[in-house]
């Protein structure tokens, strides 16, 4: 890959790397493998204060335990880390000593604020907070941390009680002596339950759908049959689901003694909001004063709005990494992706992709 320099106050580069979580991370040391410098082959944008992605937001009371480890990036393993210590640091820390380690020069915080077409030279031009970039490739590895989906409801913005989502979960000794309404069936949803019950006065599940809980082990047949139904979703331009919304939960000890104790007593979605509570058109109500929204994250990419990339579906078509409407942009870490050891292979195929690409296309003089 060429190196580049700066035009007009432009900065230029083969290739931008949206993001520095694992998606980007893996992105950048792939980059990097392949004889690409960080700052003058490639650059990586993050809008987050530290290293650590969207780990760094998780909550003290989320130890790396509790997450049942992480794969670990390219080229360097996270070892003796303490189960007990908040995912947060352990995760933060490892994602700092990698970068030092490979030099990769991230930027921080830079805001990406849109990528739009170049002026006819076939480069795309990524207007951030830290100036603008000229790039023949872009890598977008934002995920999903910053766009938390909050449903709609009659009756929400009458709620005199605290209505909050899993991205702004403090912990659980807020909650102690209050009654919480929790939304949502995922693994955060049923996380949060199981912390706030011995705190809070009362609590009740509410979800969409009736919650799948898996019994046995999650084999790498299962993980990869369930990888293909997402991918079929990106592949058909529909918005991307969670691998967790189609492998179930995992009916471990822990939720065995939940649903055994009651904490998990599902009960179907209400239909409104009341200033008290939450209340269900068969008449049952429910008081609470504070509602914790479980209810998931969005792909982060209305920066890439102006490339006209979504489909009549929502999404945007994606062949493996690659973006079907426009081939010098990769999505990373977005729809099966979307998992940490996901996010390494997709960053390795990204890489290979574009390397193909600028092989075949000279660079702007």
């Amino acid at each position: 890959m060429n190196n580049a320099g700066v035009r007009e106050g432009v900065q230029e580069v083969d290739v931008v790397v949206i993001g520095a979580g694992q998606a980007g991370l893996s992105s950048a040391y792939h980059l990097q493998r392949t004889g690409s410098a960080p700052e003058r082959g490639f650059v990586v944008l993050d809008h987050a204060p530290h290293p650590g992605g969207a780990w760094q937001f998780r909550w003290p009371s989320l130890t790396y335990g509790k997450v049942h480890g992480m794969h670990a990036l390219p080229g360097m393993e996270l070892t003796d880390a303490d189960p007990a210590r908040p995912s947060a640091e352990v995760i933060g820390a490892y994602f700092d000593s990698y970068e030092r380690t490979f030099d990769l020069k991230v930027r921080r915080p830079v805001e990406v604020r849109a990528v739009r077409e170049g002026d006819g030279d076939g480069r795309l031009l990524v207007e951030t907070s830290g100036g603008v970039w000229s790039a023949r490739a872009l890598i977008n590895a934002t995920g999903t941390w910053d766009r938390p989906f909050w449903p709609r409801y009659p009756g929400q913005e009458v709620f005199r009680g605290r209505q909050l989502h899993t991205a702004q979960y403090p912990g659980p000794k807020e909650f102690a002596g209050l009654r919480v309404v929790v939304v949502g069936g995922g693994a955060s949803g049923t996380q949060h339950l199981m912390e706030i019950a011995p705190y809070a006065a009362e609590t009740t599940w509410v979800t969409r759908r009736p919650p799948v809980f898996r019994e046995g082990p999650f084999t790498e047949e299962f993980g990869r049959e369930a990888v293909a139904l997402v991918e079929e979703r990106v592949r058909q331009g529909l918005p991307p689901k969670s691998v967790v919304s189609v492998t179930g939960l995992p009916l471990d000890d822990a939720i065995r003694t939940a649903l055994a104790d009651g904490v998990l007593d599902r009960r179907p979605m209400f239909d409104r909001i009341t200033p008290d509570g939450v209340a269900w058109a068969d008449g049952r109500r429910v008081d609470a004063d504070v509602i914790l929204w479980a209810t998931g994250f969005r792909a982060a990419i209305d920066h890439l709005a102006p490339l006209r990339l979504r489909e009549p579906g929502g999404g945007i078509r994606v062949e493996g990494t690659r973006a079907v409407a426009d081939p010098r942009v990769h999505l990373v870490g977005y729809g099966p992706s979307a998992s940490t050891i996901g996010a390494n292979r997709a960053g390795r195929s990204a890489v290979r992709d574009i390397r193909r690409l600028l092989d075949q296309e000279p660079a702007a003089v």
